[in-house]
């Protein structure tokens, strides 16, 4: 389910979602955020408004900007490194929405923490918005 839509730039939007619908990607997208090679693909306000689905107890998950809002889907790349601590995320693999096993990076680097892609992308490192990201 779409919980938000939030432009960032201008030709940029952040979806986001809550993982209660299952719908998840197996593999990043070519532009997935997460890969380390797209960095400075998305200006860094996508970067500031997404941050929240990467903090302790999120109920907000990052969507792949690729499925946008008419069939959304969880990103890859976001459940490989920044969902650990999303609640949201952990709900549903609890009611075997979402089934971690079946998500892998398809040999590309990504990045380690939410903080590290967000500063890539041009967010500075102390941004209060990313602070307290994982």
């Amino acid at each position: 389910m779409v919980l938000e839509v939030r432009p960032a730039g201008h030709d940029h939007q952040v979806v986001s979602l809550s993982a209660g619908g299952g719908r998840y990607r197996r593999t990043p997208c070519p532009g997935c955020p997460w890969v380390v090679e797209n960095a400075g693909t998305f200006p860094p306000e996508a970067f500031r408004h997404s941050a929240r689905t990467a903090v302790d107890m999120s109920q907000h998950v990052f969507a792949c900007h690729e499925s946008g809002t008419a069939k959304p889907t969880t990103c890859a790349g976001f459940l490989l490194r920044g969902a650990e601590h999303n609640l949201s995320v952990r709900l549903a693999q609890f009611e075997g929405k979402l089934d971690l096993s079946k998500v892998h990076d398809d040999g590309r680097e990504l990045f380690d923490r939410y903080q590290d892609m967000a500063v890539a992308n041009g967010v500075p490192p102390g941004d209060p918005s990313i602070q307290d990201c994982r």
